[in-house]
């Protein structure tokens, strides 16, 4: 079930499906272009889906289309994502399953605005977004650095910062991100393909809305960073000058015509899930959240109650849902390994952990990462936890220090897939047999 919510959202099948040749036209999410017209054809891009949409895009306008309009293009995608395409460079912005921006992602970045800035009025630039993007393509505004971004970045997640005020920081901090992209380009049409990450869809969140002008403000990151008690935690002065001088600057407006379509999101991804329990026989309830969920260990235990409501009699046998929960995490010093799906489900095993009988959770990051480990995440049942109970692993002990991965390893119960070249949140499935057999 939860693969099939993954094969629904396969970034090269969602290009082609958006792409296609008429002739003279090029249709791109339901917008025509009149090839005739077209100069020359670029593809940029950032995000943990960005080898997939590439190869994808190549596949779409075909090797003669991608001749005569001099396809060529550069996109920042994971280390283990890299792969040769003949036509557009893929860029290995960050090593696996490290979600955070380096030095090689800025130098991507900056090749990427060098590219844009290179085009002209009849050119028509693709950009393919993705989830991930905002780690993948950092370029730090005037008067920071890298390493001040990379700070602000890792004190905000261990803070639990959900990942709309994470954007709006990362924004008011980048030349590229909320917008810069867009402003930077010197064609006469910029249109994107967005796979979506971000509950709800916002266009100005995904991959810190590259191509979108941002709604945020100075004033907003400034807020998000004293609301954490960011100078008190060892945040530079240097990021809040930075946010100062921006707000007594404001960015130039966006001078080419820009379309977005979303191509791909959660919502996809549960919906196929849940069909595919319906086709298997289950009485299925499912639901994508639109909106930041809070704490992963209240989800957990919100889906374990689920469960066993489910298995004393109610109406539904499956529940199949998507979102994006938050960890907050303890200080280094005492920080195991994990991610947030491993999380849910430990809190899950916790709140079921006296009475699991017929029960299964599982809950997996589509994009086949789940924090800074080699899991998508994990699932737990009666027998997965019965024998934690031989073994002594006792759940609150690994979840008071984010250590789920050491407690779902020596089970056997990490669930890993590899780089699945997609990222649409989370999906988790609850299966729950009726007592009695009913």
């Amino acid at each position: 079930m939860w693969q099939a919510g993954v094969d629904a959202v396969r970034s090269d099948a969602l290009v082609r499906r958006n792409v296609r040749r008429e002739g003279d036209r090029l249709v791109i999410a339901g917008e025509s272009f009149d090839l005739t017209k077209v100069g020359r054809i670029v593809a940029i891009g950032a995000g943990k889906a960005g080898a997939g949409m590439a190869h994808g895009l190549e596949q779409a306008l075909g090797e003669t289309l991608a001749r005569d309009k001099q396809l060529t293009g550069w996109v920042n995608v994971p280390a283990d994502c890299v792969r040769q395409l003949k036509h557009i460079h893929l860029h290995a912005a960050r090593p696996a399953g490290v979600n955070e921006p380096t030095d090689a992602g800025a130098h991507g970045a900056g090749e990427i605005l060098q590219l844009v800035q290179s085009l002209g009025e009849n050119d028509l630039c693709i950009a393919l977004v993705s989830g991930g993007g905002s780690a993948l393509l950092p370029l730090p505004a005037e008067g920071i650095t890298l390493a001040d971004k990379l700070a602000v970045t890792r004190f905000l997640s261990g803070a639990g910062a959900p990942i709309d005020e994470l954007n709006t920081v990362r924004k008011q901090l980048s030349r590229i991100k909320g917008g810069g992209l867009a402003r930077a380009c010197r064609a006469g049409r910029l249109t994107a393909l967005v796979i979506s990450d971000v509950l709800g869809d916002p266009l100005d969140v995904i991959a810190s809305g590259l191509t979108v002008e941002d709604t945020s403000t100075p004033a907003d990151a400034v807020a998000i960073l004293e609301h954490y008690h960011a100078r008190q935690h060892g945040i530079d002065s240097r990021v809040f000058d930075a946010l100062e001088l921006r707000a007594q600057e404001p960015p130039e407006p966006i001078r080419c015509r820009v379309t977005n379509h979303v191509i791909g999101n959660n919502a996809v991804a549960v919906d196929a899930a849940a069909a595919e329990a319906k086709r298997l026989g289950y009485a299925v309830q499912s639901h994508s959240e639109v909106k930041s969920e809070g704490a992963a260990e209240d989800v957990g235990r919100e889906l374990a109650q689920a469960a066993l409501e489910m298995r004393s009699g109610g109406e539904y046998t499956c529940l199949i849902s998507g979102g994006e929960p938050t960890v907050k995490l303890v200080e280094s010093s005492r920080r195991g390994k994990g991610g947030r799906n491993q999380q849910l489900v430990l809190a899950a095993v916790e709140a079921l952990a006296d009475d699991p009988a017929g029960i299964l959770i599982l809950s997996g990051g589509t994009d086949g990462e789940d924090g800074p480990t080699d899991a998508a995440g994990a699932f737990a049942d009666a027998e997965i936890i019965a024998a934690a109970q031989e073994e002594n692993l006792a759940p609150a002990d690994y979840l008071a220090r984010n250590d789920a991965y050491h407690w779902f390893e020596p089970l056997g119960a990490l669930l890993k897939t590899g780089p699945t070249h997609t990222n649409v949140c989370d999906v988790r499935v609850v299966l729950a047999e009726r007592e009695g057999g009913g």
